[in-house]
Parts: C-alpha cells; structure tokens; sequence
C-alpha cells in the first residue's frame, strides 16, 4: 500500500487511480502490478542521439570472408 501511495508523488493520483482500477479489473490486488503498469504507461521521451567522435569511426569497412570459416572447419 505505501508503493502504491508513493507513487502519486511521481506519476499523479489520476494514474494512479487508473493503474489501480486496471489491476483489480484483472483480479490482481498487488502493488509490484500497480507499479509494472504505472511503469509501461510512462512515456519514456525522444532517445537520446549520441554522436560518435572521428576517432571512433571505422575507416576500413570488414569484409566478410566465409572462406576463412570454412577453413578452420576442416583444421580441427
């Protein structure tokens, strides 16, 4: 019950409610469910864009070489 109280502190009574409402429309009366469903319900906002550095970039694109697969293959 003090999971569920504390998080009307971070996601509003009216989501709450809801969340709640949602649970024991279910049948389930926990509060770990009430917060799982608080948690799918939040929007987690635009992803972060992370720029690579120069020196990260790959200068030489690997090519795939199934030649060399096959070749340890056949050694063992």
């Amino acid at each position: 019950m003090v999971k569920i109280l504390a998080a009307v502190l971070d996601d509003g009574l009216p989501a709450v409610e809801a969340a709640c409402a949602e649970a024991l429309s279910e049948g389930v009366h926990s509060a770990d469910v009430v917060l799982n469903i608080l948690a799918r319900r939040r929007d987690p906002g635009p992803p972060l864009t992370i720029l690579t550095p120069d020196a990260l970039k790959l200068r030489h694109v690997p090519l795939a070489d199934c030649a060399r697969y096959d070749q340890l293959r056949s050694s063992g």
